[in-house]
């Protein structure tokens, strides 16, 4: 009885390119990224908004496929340029959630800087415990001896927001910058609404309403290196 073909081992050379059965798609990462800007440059009135916000405007309009969040887009201070700032100088990433964390490029971060987010980890989760409130909330809490000079991204929990804000009224740290992107039905739009209305002297960019999320987040740091590096 013959025995059963064996497979070939597989190698190293690259599969044949798959061929769509409704038409070709674009496959070249710049270009479709090239096309992807020129078309957002179309849809959004660029002009409108300070040209510090232009670069990482287009890249949170990139990250969702949603040029109508631009209308939703609050800002106070120079936030573009004292995150990069901070940035050039070492300061750290102080991020809400992992995702955002996952989401920032970090080899392009000027001086290696630090993605910190302490509420991924044990001692975030045993001090929710004891507050009676979320890990990212008592993250926010474990911020404190890197928050002075850092650049805050928030990109799903309204509770670390809400207890930034808090903290920042008794708190005499104040991070360079806040980009502050909840997402969700519970407290999204409240908290964002919250920190416009906070009067707080530090800068920020948000979105207001329930829409938001981690890719916004991580895509406003990154839209701030990479444009500092042009």
């Amino acid at each position: 009885m013959p025995r059963p073909s064996t497979p070939p081992p597989p190698t190293a050379d690259a599969p044949d390119p798959v061929e769509p059965s409704g038409g070709s798609w674009l496959r070249d990462p710049e270009a479709i990224e090239r096309l992807s800007l020129a078309r957002i440059r179309e849809e959004v009135e660029l002009d409108a908004l300070p040209a510090e916000l232009h670069g990482v405007v287009l890249r949170l309009v990139y990250a969702c496929a949603l040029p109508g969040i631009v209308a939703d887009l609050r800002w106070s201070g120079p936030v573009v340029a004292k995150a990069r700032a901070a940035l050039r100088a070492g300061a750290p990433v102080l991020c809400d959630v992992r995702m955002v964390a996952v989401g920032i490029r970090r080899r392009h971060l000027p001086c290696g800087n630090a993605v910190l987010c302490p509420a991924a980890g044990e001692e975030a989760a045993a001090l929710a415990r004891r507050m009676q409130t979320t890990r990212s909330a008592a993250g926010v809490e474990l911020w404190r001896p890197h928050l002075h000079g850092a650049v805050v991204a928030i990109g799903n929990a309204p509770t670390a927001l809400f207890q930034l804000l808090a903290r920042l009224r008794s708190w005499p740290e104040r991070p360079a910058a806040i980009f502050a992107f909840p997402v969700g039905f519970v407290g999204a739009r409240e908290s964002k609404q919250a920190l416009v209305e906070s009067g707080t002297d530090v800068p920020f960019l948000t979105l207001l309403g329930r829409f938001g999320g981690s890719a916004l987040a991580a895509a406003a740091v990154n839209a701030v290196v990479e444009e500092g590096a042009a």
